[in-house]
């Protein structure tokens, strides 16, 4: 059973405290994006470190989401979410300090473990104090928070790069975690889950398998798909990813149930997130730099012009998760995700080594829009596809997913942006670019198509009519 402790915990104190943190974690996958040239500049690296400094976070907070999560539930979900927000703290000083390419992309790799810890348990201890009538809006606010900070990752990073320096936008979460840990030990309430022992071997065969698949897929355009790292990589990944799969079908206490998946809903909201993240953060990481490097704006000029993308979350999700309320989030999120592909497609087919602004802008304002209209819908379904007891690691999951998706995204579409075209011109750019963008349009359609195997939610029954004629006199029964 989970135990409550009453601490004052309310739900307008965790709804802050956990959308700020939410926001520190979210920020940090895209605030690199639009620096990437200037830490190119500075600390120098090829194509694959630059890869790394995005997908170092990505990577270890995919590996370990799902770990940090059953750690919460295990020893307290309040206590491992400051000690996340700490270790996410520390490392984003260390990334600021950073003398060359490797510690930089190794202080990446731990802000990216604690954002594990302290990022499923967001969404957590939300639910656990927000009443579920009104958990449909508090998503939606969280929701709405988290695509602030999509939507300032590269205008922060941009501005902070051009007007300061890149290692500002590490700096940047210093005091907001300062700030935030003293809170959370007052505010927030202590809760635990089954009280199930971890689950060592699940966590390494899954953590190996996903660092190996992630880690072929980036080393690939560099040493050759035929390469004996490449190869060993992508297989041992796989195998055991597969062995992490028949190892929780039979385990007692697995990190992630299987039963889990025979849900139709867990199943496709899931699916669906990994394909999305695969699509949208793939296509972030080129973008930023197609904008700087071939049509010539500044960072903060790039920032802002992503902002009908990255921005609309900020206006949009907040109505999204009012309408998954009254009509479902099935709906909400299929549309979301069809508009997001919509947009992809539109920019791989207007993008050329010169193409304006205005050219540009419609299909940001229709991917952004599909964005916001996935993110608290798809918060709401993934807590309500499972029991409250499970819902620790069941977000664990679904954060694991889209960090997947990302780390897959960027390592997939920088691989065919590779093969077709490089950094040599503007027009060579674009050749890479338009193909990568695409298969993310593509990636983004079927997160679409997965949606809509999601159960559509049942309408309560329309009350019964009475029987027409005058209303009969009620009998009295008077016990004998």
């Amino acid at each position: 059973m989970s135990q409550q402790t009453a601490r004052g915990g309310s739900a307008a104190w965790a709804l802050v405290i956990t959308s700020v943190a939410g926001f520190m974690a979210a920020l940090d996958n895209l605030v690199v994006t639009t620096a990437l040239p200037s830490i190119r500049k500075d600390l120098g690296g090829a194509l694959h470190d630059l890869e790394w400094t995005v997908s170092a976070y990505t990577l270890t907070f995919a590996v370990l989401l799902m770990f940090g999560a059953a750690l919460g539930d295990r020893f307290g979900r309040r206590r491992l979410f400051i000690a996340g927000i700490a270790v996410f703290t520390a490392s984003s000083a260390a990334a600021a300090m950073a003398p060359g390419i490797d510690s930089l992309i190794a202080a990446r790799a731990v802000q990216g473990a604690g954002a594990a810890v302290m990022m499923p348990l967001t969404l957590t201890l939300l639910t656990a104090a927000v009443p579920e009538a009104r958990r449909g809006m508090a998503y939606g606010i969280w929701g709405a928070v988290n695509g602030l900070a999509v939507a300032s990752g590269p205008l922060v990073g941009g501005s902070l790069t051009e007007h300061i320096s890149w290692q500002w936008i590490f700096w940047l979460n210093v005091p907001l975690g300062l700030i935030l840990i003293p809170l959370a030990r007052l505010r927030l309430a202590e809760s635990h889950g089954t009280g199930a022992p971890l689950d060592l071997p699940g966590t390494l065969l899954a953590s190996g398998g996903l660092f190996g698949i992630v880690y072929g897929l980036v080393r690939g355009p560099v040493d050759g798909w035929t390469g004996t790292v490449v190869l060993t990589g992508l297989f041992t990944g796989t195998a055991l990813l597969v062995g992490f799969v028949l190892y929780s079908i039979r385990a007692k206490n697995p990190m992630l149930p299987m039963r889990l998946f025979r849900s139709r809903a867990f199943s496709g909201i899931n699916a669906a997130s990994l394909l999305m993240f695969l699509g949208m953060f793939g296509s972030i990481f080129l973008l930023a730099q197609y904008m700087q490097g071939v049509l010539g704006y500044t960072p903060t000029e790039a920032g802002l012009r992503m902002l009908p993308w990255t921005g609309m979350p900020m206006l949009v999700a907040p109505i999204a998760g009012i309408l998954s309320d009254r009509i479902g989030g099935r709906p909400v999120v299929a549309t979301g995700l069809f508009l997001q592909a919509l947009g992809l497609g539109h920019l791989a087919v207007v993008a050329t080594a010169d193409a304006s602004y205005a050219a540009q802008l419609p299909a940001l304002v229709i991917s952004g829009i599909g964005m916001a209209l996935y993110f608290a819908p798809a918060s709401n379904l993934v807590m309500s596809s499972v029991r409250p007891k499970e819902q620790g690691i069941a977000s664990g999951a679904n954060n694991a997913l889209r960090e997947v998706g990302g780390a897959l995204g960027i390592a997939i579409m920088a691989s065919i942006f590779a093969s077709r075209g490089g950094y040599e011109s503007g027009q060579a750019f674009v050749d890479g670019m338009r193909p990568a963008l695409v298969t993310g349009a593509a990636a983004v359609a079927l997160a679409g198509v997965a949606t809509l195997f999601i159960p559509a939610r049942k309408r309560p029954a329309a009350p019964t009519s009475p029987p027409a004629g005058p209303t009969p006199e009620p009998v009295l029964e008077t016990a004998s």
